[in-house]
């Protein structure tokens, strides 16, 4: 929650607001807002209340998937990474927007790049994939990149993607 409220609280300062302000448009009390951000909880009423006050929405999604400190990677592959990017790998999506959920852009053009030489998938429409996710992914000096830095190696990710394939035949 704190980092809900810490972003909720930027808008508000973004926005010229002083808490009493963000709290008074919101209908929250001023000692509410306060003590929340000593609480490790809160009512979601409260939260949507904060939050439409800014103009904004709460939803309800996937985990996200923290990054390393460059941006460009997910900090932390574990299974759960793992099987959801073969699920979208054996969906043959090559739609833009459901490649950009799993994680950064960097990492998933990569991806990308890799599976546009395995057999039986598009070659052009996933390295078109991968520039529309990250510019120059597809060049031989950014793959490489690419290849030296991910946590998720392509020796680790086809053998995967390949018995996941297999068993659904």
């Amino acid at each position: 929650m704190g980092k809900l409220l810490d972003a909720l609280s930027r808008m508000a300062r973004d926005a010229g607001w002083s808490d009493a302000e963000w709290a008074r448009r919101s209908g929250v009390p001023k000692e509410t807002l306060c003590r929340l951000r000593s609480r490790s909880n809160c009512d979601l009423a409260t939260l949507a209340a904060l939050s439409h006050a800014l103009g904004k929405q709460l939803t309800v999604g996937p985990p996200m998937t923290p990054n390393h400190a460059s941006g460009l990677l997910p900090a932390v592959v574990d299974r759960r990474l793992e099987a959801s990017l073969v699920d979208l790998l054996r969906s043959r999506s090559t739609c833009v927007k459901s490649w950009r959920e799993p994680g950064p852009s960097f990492f998933l053009a990569g991806l990308a790049v890799t599976v546009a030489s395995v057999p039986g998938f598009d070659r052009r429409s996933y390295l078109d994939l991968a520039e529309a996710l990250h510019p120059g992914a597809s060049e031989p000096r950014v793959f490489a990149r690419w290849l030296t830095e991910t946590p998720l190696p392509p020796n680790r990710l086809l053998p995967m993607l390949q018995a996941q394939m297999d068993h659904a035949a």
